[in-house]
């Protein structure tokens, strides 16, 4: 009886790799340099595949959505407080130590220079630095009316005249803050107070010259608007009963 031959070392080995880039790296290394290349720079790296064109429409739309909202976002103009966070935050709340009436003198003399401007007393200085130069026009409620119904008041010293409270009346100060309902002044007793406009005379003075004023009264009824919607508004006669 015969015997079948015993399996030798070439009929028990790996079947032969069959990879494009081993055949390349066999005609130019060993097989043993060959294998080890391909081994641990083919077999064993990682194949980082990257997404056709089109293939995520999805992610494409989110990435411009967001570039979209970036650009919104940059541009937008920053959104003003509400009443509320104003209230919260004290912007317009004074505190004690500017609660001063000799700090608000100034504030009364730039007033004061910029009503003779609006009344035409003297003119804006020009650019070249020249001094204004200053006129005597005569004012007329025909002729200025309108002008001071739209001036500004910030810094204006008002005293009450007549008023619906009682209490009110006698009252003095710099106006430190003019809204829709009311005007806040400084009291020469460094006091805050808030005046209704509402069935309320006010009266103030601009100094033309050393020994000339010009006193004016105003009609809280007619002053209750903002002073920025007071500069472009026209003012009708409105009946005055409170008087």
């Amino acid at each position: 009886m015969t015997s079948s031959p015993r399996p030798t070392a070439a009929t028990t080995s790996a079947p032969p790799i069959s990879h494009p880039a081993h055949t390349l790296l066999a005609r130019a290394h060993s097989p043993d340099t060959s294998a080890r290349i391909f081994t641990d720079k083919v077999k064993n790296k990682p194949l980082l595949l990257e997404p056709t064109a089109g293939s995520d429409k999805r992610a494409l739309r989110r990435h411009i959505r967001l570039r979209k909202k970036e650009y919104y976002l940059r541009k937008r103009k920053p959104r003003p407080l509400s009443a509320k966070e104003k209230r919260v935050l004290g912007v317009f709340k004074l505190q004690k130590s500017e609660i001063k009436y000799d700090i608000y003198k100034n504030l009364h003399d730039l007033w004061n220079g910029y009503m003779l401007e609006v009344l035409g007393f003297t003119t804006p200085p020009a650019k070249d630095g020249n001094t204004p130069t200053k006129r005597s026009p005569t004012v007329t409620a025909q002729s200025h009316g309108i002008l001071l119904a739209s001036a500004d008041f910030h810094g204006a010293e008002l005293e009450v005249v007549r008023c619906g409270d009682a209490g009110k009346v006698g009252i003095k100060g710099i106006v430190v803050r003019d809204t829709q309902y009311t005007f806040v002044v400084v009291t020469p007793k460094d006091e805050v107070k808030t005046l209704p406009k509402r069935d309320t005379v006010f009266r103030y003075e601009v100094a033309v010259a050393e020994e000339k004023r010009l006193v004016f009264e105003v009609h809280g009824n007619q002053f209750e608007f903002r002073p920025v919607d007071r500069a472009n508004r026209k003012f009708k006669w409105k009946v005055m009963d409170y008087l």
